[in-house]
């Protein structure tokens, strides 16, 4: 019998995530869901399967009786708190895995905290979009203990995602640190996509001529993204990537920089501009994408192409 599943916190990259488990992890028994907002966990339920899935009413009552409890958070302060809640219980030989997007040093806390109660810890931050979590096609970072990180790689490469980085036998914080890192590549690539289509624009060139350039010579992400821009899909009304997650990555990478005496100006572009887009569309309201109105703004035109 597989080990018992289940899996804390349902945004938009979790839903996705927990699909691919119930379809393709080989699953014995139903995965264990739970939300804040229990009203997501029921609709999630609902459209996998109630046979397949089972609804947990607080953090304790998904954790009690799972053997592997992934979290997927939005940021730092819901991580501690979800592992605030989880302590409260018996967790000895239970092995807690966080796939959220958080600061090293978080990671570090929470692990220690966990570990200290004779549970065990792996770290495992994903890249990709939420298309990407729907289709199995993540890219999952793996850290911690290498006996620890086995008994996850099943659920990772040809379930959730399509490869892995592993970190087995380094520190957890490892993995939020590359993920850190890693999400100052998208967060400038939107800059210099947004900043280009507004050229473009600007210039006569025009997005679909631009577009084309970019099909050709930077398939994948740049290509999605593009796509985003020219269809005004940053003014959607759920973010796929909320501007506040990123601008809290951004901020994540920048103290990371100061710390390490590395000059980040790209990134500190980026970020001013996922400022203006929050002030545009409310503290959470914003994409990523909304970059691209932010520059947009700044060069004499409308935020919103409709």
């Amino acid at each position: 019998m597989s080990p018992q599943l289940s899996w804390i916190g349902l945004g938009n990259m979790g839903r996705g995530m927990c699909k691919n488990l119930v379809e393709k992890g080989h699953l014995s028994q139903p995965l264990i869901l739970f939300n804040r907002t229990n009203t997501r966990a029921e609709q999630l339920s609902d459209k996998l399967g109630k046979d397949k899935t089972k609804v947990a009413k607080s953090i304790e009552d998904a954790v009690t009786s799972a053997d592997i409890i992934f979290t997927c958070v939005g940021d730092d302060k819901a991580m501690e708190e979800t592992v605030e809640s989880i302590l409260k219980g018996d967790i000895k030989g239970k092995l807690i895995c966080d796939c959220s997007t958080i600061h090293p040093d978080t990671t570090s806390k929470i692990s220690n905290a966990i570990t200290s109660k004779g549970a065990h810890f792996v770290a495992c931050p994903v890249f990709g979009a939420p298309a990407m979590a729907e289709s199995g096609q993540l890219v999952c970072v793996l850290a911690g203990p290498a006996s620890d990180v086995e008994k996850v790689k099943p659920y990772c490469k040809g379930v959730m995602g399509r490869d892995i980085i592993d970190f087995s036998d380094q520190e957890p914080s490892k993995a939020t640190l590359m993920k850190i890192i890693g999400n100052t590549f998208v967060l400038n690539m939107v800059e210099q996509l947004s900043e280009a289509h507004t050229l473009a624009d600007r210039t006569g060139l025009g997005a679909p001529d631009l577009h084309q350039f970019v099909e050709k010579m930077f398939p994948g992400p740049y290509v999605a993204y593009s796509n985003r821009l020219m269809a005004n899909d940053y003014m959607r009304e759920e973010p796929l990537f909320n501007a506040a997650l990123a601008l809290k990555d951004a901020r994540h990478a920048a103290s990371l920089a100061d710390k390490a005496g590395v000059k980040m100006k790209a990134l500190e572009v980026a970020k001013s501009h996922l400022q203006d887009v929050q002030k545009e569309r409310g503290e959470f309201g914003g994409d990523l994408a909304g970059i691209y109105g932010a520059v947009r703004m700044e060069s004499g035109l409308p935020y919103s192409l409709k």
